[in-house]
């Protein structure tokens, strides 16, 4: 792992993660200081409520150009937020903490749900995200593609 003068680990302006709570083995993220928060592809979204506790379930793509791979994902709700996209159009989106790891590192990161089937990108890692982080511009997948957990009855 690479580090800067003053600390700080580099990473590629795309890296793949690993979401190991949802569980997603691997999906390719844009890391986007532009974005404050970070965004999850989900092509359906669905509130419930557990135990008295407001949850969501949702279906994330994380192979783009892989409609046929999906993982359905819940998660405990942290918060339901108007969000602006780069656009500047506004949405109200649910929001999720869970765990982001990119080599050999794992944090909690805060993370919008919403439908990024136009975008290159199944995810977008933001600035608030990147503590202690220094994005290389020229630089990609520093840490290489993740591997599988268990090959066998693995779908991603």
């Amino acid at each position: 792992m690479e580090t800067t003068p003053t600390g700080l680990v580099e990473i590629g302006w795309r890296e793949w993660l690993t979401l190991p709570e949802l569980p997603i083995e691997r999906i390719k993220a844009k890391i986007d200081t532009g974005a404050r928060t970070s965004a999850l592809h989900a092509f359906f979204v669905e509130p419930f409520e557990e135990n008295g506790r407001q949850m969501v379930r949702f279906g994330v793509h994380p192979l783009q150009r892989r409609p046929d791979v999906e993982v359905i994902c819940t998660a405990p709700v942290k918060d339901f937020r108007q969000v602006s996209d780069s656009g500047g159009h506004r949405e109200m989106r649910y929001v999720i903490e869970t765990t982001v790891s990119l080599g050999g590192r794992s944090w909690s990161v805060e993370m919008t749900l919403t439908n990024r089937d136009s975008m290159k990108f199944r995810m977008l890692l933001g600035r608030t995200a990147l503590a202690g982080m220094a994005v290389v511009p020229e630089r990609s997948y520093l840490f290489g593609r993740p591997p599988k957990a268990n090959k066998k009855n693995s779908a991603v």
